[in-house]
């Protein structure tokens, strides 16, 4: 490190790297980079000094936001301890923001069978309908080529008491149509040639079946209506990667047990609340955070579910070492006063916001 410039160093009581809690360190930046991670000692005097009596994190990642869509003000989000989102569902846009901005990731408009679901809530502005494979691929070759990070599908038929989709008025009536698995197979194919992964909108068994038949990636919903224990253990045994939004679908009767019986099949749930509904807050979400904790019942710790919103976060997007304070990986973090660790509510304040080495919202006021 003695050859790089150092523009500052960041020292704390504590550093978490996405992985492990590391007492009395410091975080050198350079640049859009962090320089190096070690001791306090070790670091300070290479650079202009900001001291944080508390915790130093990664940026968190949101993989479940809806930014565009709803117009939710962006450095609001960033300045309450998001630093990365994946837009998952509205118009197309290339990867933009990790330079003082909100990093943003966008899907574009989620595929769905004709007339299928988020046409009937949200219109066709949010969606793209296809009718066959050969239309449905055709969709994916067009996302690919505007940027996209992901495909996104919809297999929700509707009815799910508590959902906030269930919330808003609808054009038709549930149940909404799903694609078929065929179609679904096809979308999962080619998104797979152009190196994307496909992430479906499910709340119950009947999207969920699709999904583990056409070999769907993620499930962007923990589902909310109760999924038997076979499609469970189906989908741990698959690899199927699952984002929480606990939080947002804490009101429906299936949602909390799904996750427990996740926990219980070896699932580990990634962070993503679904930000942009009224009920979750624009930025990190501390009741998403201890309702994932809460789930494992006993078998995780702290580190492990902030994990999912950091460095499990960045290998997901396929980003690594974004969401880990390591040398080489973008310069975002955030820090609060205090044991962010012991307490989660803390996140959603923090004192500390970096941006690609962007001092977004400083300690010393």
């Amino acid at each position: 490190m003695d050859s790089v410039s150092v523009d500052y160093v960041l020292t704390a009581d504590r550093v978490f790297d996405g992985e492990e809690v590391h007492e009395h360190h410091a975080v050198a930046v350079s640049g859009n980079r962090i320089a190096a991670v070690g001791p306090s000692a070790e670091l300070r005097g290479r650079g202009r000094t900001i001291a944080l009596e508390g915790t130093l994190l990664p940026g968190f990642i949101d993989l479940h936001a809806h930014v565009h869509l709803d117009q939710t003000p962006r450095d609001v989000v960033l300045r309450h301890g998001l630093t990365t989102v994946r837009d998952t569902g509205g118009p197309l846009v290339p990867l933009e923001g990790g330079d003082g901005r909100l990093r943003v990731l966008g899907s574009g408009p989620i595929l769905t069978a004709p007339g299928g679901y988020p046409v009937p809530v949200f219109g066709p502005r949010a969606a793209r309908e296809v009718a066959d494979a050969d239309a449905a691929r055709e969709a994916v070759r067009n996302l690919a080529a505007g940027g996209a990070a992901m495909v996104k599908i919809g297999l929700e038929p509707g009815g799910s008491g508590g959902a906030p989709w269930s919330a808003h008025a609808a054009t038709s009536a549930p149940p909404w149509p799903l694609l078929p698995v065929e179609t679904v197979a096809a979308i999962v194919a080619e998104a797979h040639a152009h190196e994307l992964i496909v992430s479906a909108h499910l709340s119950g068994p009947a999207g969920a079946e699709i999904a583990l038949a056409a070999g769907v990636d993620e499930w962007a919903h923990v589902p909310c209506d109760a999924l038997p224990d076979e499609l469970i253990e189906k989908a741990a045994s698959a690899g199927v990667r699952v984002i929480g939004t606990l939080d947002t679908l804490s009101r429906t009767s299936g949602s909390f047990p799904n996750a427990v019986r996740m926990a219980q099949a070896g699932i580990r749930l990634l962070y993503g609340t679904d930000l942009a509904h009224p009920d979750v807050p624009w930025g990190i979400d501390a009741f998403e955070l201890q309702l994932m904790l809460h789930t494992a019942g006993g078998a995780a710790t702290p580190a492990e579910v902030l994990a999912a919103a950091t460095a499990r976060a960045g290998e997901h997007l396929g980003l690594a070492p974004l969401g880990r304070l390591v040398a080489g990986a973008p310069a975002d973090l955030i820090g609060t006063r205090g044991d962010a660790l012991s307490r989660f509510k803390l996140l959603e304040y923090p004192a500390l916001v970096v941006s690609g080495g962007v001092i977004v919202v400083d300690p010393r006021g």
